[in-house]
């Protein structure tokens, strides 16, 4: 019988484990959920302690379905940035702050220095562990000072599942503690935080085996003592090779709540049009483009604009609100949706910037709102990608998108001819989880290496082709789009003040 790999997705809202055979096929599936705290406006919090339980329970699941003798590896992806604080007895000495937590706003500010940005790639904001540890370090000294260890869940997890304090580079990088170019945690990033390097967990190459399951943990899970536990990594970039993506020229695309885009690269260059992060193959970087709207704003659009106005019934709201856009004219009579109800990420990383429509008139309907709506985030995409092709390896030839955007065919077909390239969707809806999957396989010894398990085990399925005949149109449209940014920036700025001494 054929090998079995795990992996586990332990993510903000709940932990999977999925069950692959040598080809990429899910074979089982087992999932419980986690429990958010937000104890504030924005702070966002959860006990370290539920990422362990939350494996043992989805791991035992989907064990439940398979033949577990056929079980060779075990590898897993998780929630990035977000970081745990333990004790001298591996306790947590305060809930672990997540990636969403943006808390930090005083520190990106004071210590977001160009060279922090050079050193790891990543633009400043809130979202890496290095900001909300100097929050730590001026808001809680005395749990900082009480910290032994401070951990990404990889490390956490590997911890649980072999006794030792190992992570792999790509799920150690996004805290923000890495310098990029050499692999290895910064000293000097360090020396500013005020950690010292026995804090952190050893750094393992992803595809890498860490170690063997122990004995409880073992027990635990209903897994044979001894099972390779392989190196994995961080939510986005295990994304990013569960669709295939291992070469310059080629990216994913995921409409999730929020839009990210991520490419592949042999070298690092900084930019701020992208985020960097330490790849799945050694010695690689990611590029990561991101939109702080994507199905986020069509929720947003049928709570606000659509409730009482579905006239079918019989089909999901979703599916008749694209049906309506489809019959709207492309560039929707004049309208722009400028989709900043998250502010601006890349390549501006302007928090001050706020949703914007443009060119309403009285002509204008609740379906031309709707497909602007899709337009502006597929515009918006546009300019990051425009942006960031400055210092890419390799122009993008295509998308491989994954995400519940993608159930829309209209939506996919409005990415392909305003991006004018191609978008591919990716062959399982589990492109996360399968990259951690890619990577036991490599672990395994079933391939040699990780682009061979990876043309192995991914595949795409439907593909959108650019529509030639709109590609003039589009050009003109964006054209006006790429000028509203630059014109409501001081606008933005100053109504920020305003409210900020209102």
């Amino acid at each position: 019988m054929s090998e079995i790999v795990l992996s586990v997705d332990s993510s903000t809202s709940g932990v999977k484990c999925i069950a692959w055979d040598r080809n990429g096929t899910p074979l089982a599936v087992g999932s419980t959920t986690l429990e958010l705290s937000i104890p504030q406006p924005g702070y966002g919090e959860q006990d370290p302690r539920d990422w362990w339980r939350g494996t043992v329970t989805a791991v035992r699941d989907c064990l439940a379905q398979i033949d577990v003798s056929r079980v060779v590896a075990f590898a897993v992806t998780h929630q990035r940035e977000s970081f745990a604080c333990l004790d001298e007895n591996d306790e947590p000495v305060r809930p672990a702050m997540l990636w969403l937590d943006t808390r930090a706003h005083e520190q990106v500010v004071r210590f977001g220095t160009r060279r922090v940005h050079d050193l790891t790639g990543k633009p400043a904001n809130p979202t890496p562990a290095f900001y909300k540890l100097l929050w730590m370090r001026e808001h809680e000294p005395a749990l900082l000072d009480r910290t032994v260890r401070v951990v990404d869940v990889h490390a956490y997890l590997v911890h649980e599942l072999t006794g030792q304090w190992s992570t792999s580079v790509a799920s150690a990088d996004p805290l923000g503690l890495i310098d990029l170019e050499t692999g290895d945690y910064s000293d000097e990033l360090l020396d500013i935080v005020g950690l010292q390097r026995s804090a952190l967990p050893e750094l393992v190459a992803p595809g890498d085996v860490i170690a063997p399951l122990s004995a409880s943990a073992a027990a635990a899970l209903g897994l044979p003592e001894g099972l390779p536990i392989v190196s994995g990594a961080g939510d986005g970039q295990s994304a990013g090779l569960g669709a295939g993506i291992v070469s310059p020229g080629m990216a994913y695309l995921n409409v999730g709540t929020g839009l990210i885009s991520g490419s592949f690269s042999d070298s690092y260059i900084p930019s701020p049009a992208y985020r960097a992060m330490a790849g799945t193959i050694t010695g690689t970087v990611n590029y990561e483009l991101f939109v702080g709207a994507g199905t986020f704003m069509v929720t947003w659009f049928l709570k606000s604009f659509a409730d009482g106005d579905d006239a079918d019934t019989s089909i999901p709201r979703e599916v008749y609100w694209e049906r309506k856009a489809s019959e709207i004219v492309p560039g929707a009579e004049g309208l722009f949706v400028v989709p900043y109800w998250n502010g601006q990420l890349t390549p501006f990383w302007d928090q001050d910037a706020r949703g914007v429509m443009f060119g309403l008139t009285g002509a204008h309907t609740t379906a031309h709102i709707y497909r602007a709506v899709l337009e502006g985030i597929a515009f918006e995409l546009r300019v990051c990608l425009e942006e960031a092709e400055r210092s890419l390896p390799a122009p993008i030839s295509e998308f491989i998108a994954m995400g519940g955007g993608t159930r829309s065919p209209v939506w996919c077909q409005l990415f392909a001819d305003i991006l004018q390239r191609p978008v591919v969707l990716a062959g399982s809806d589990e492109a996360t989880a399968l990259g951690a999957g890619v990577l036991a396989a490599v672990g395994a010894g079933i391939y040699a290496s990780t682009a061979e398990a990876a043309a192995a085990m991914t595949n795409v399925g439907t593909r959108y082709e650019p529509q030639a005949h709109l590609r003039e149109t589009y050009d003109s449209l964006f054209g006006v789009y790429r000028q509203i940014y630059p014109a409501l920036r001081p606008v933005f700025a100053a109504a920020a003040r305003e409210a900020s001494h209102g």
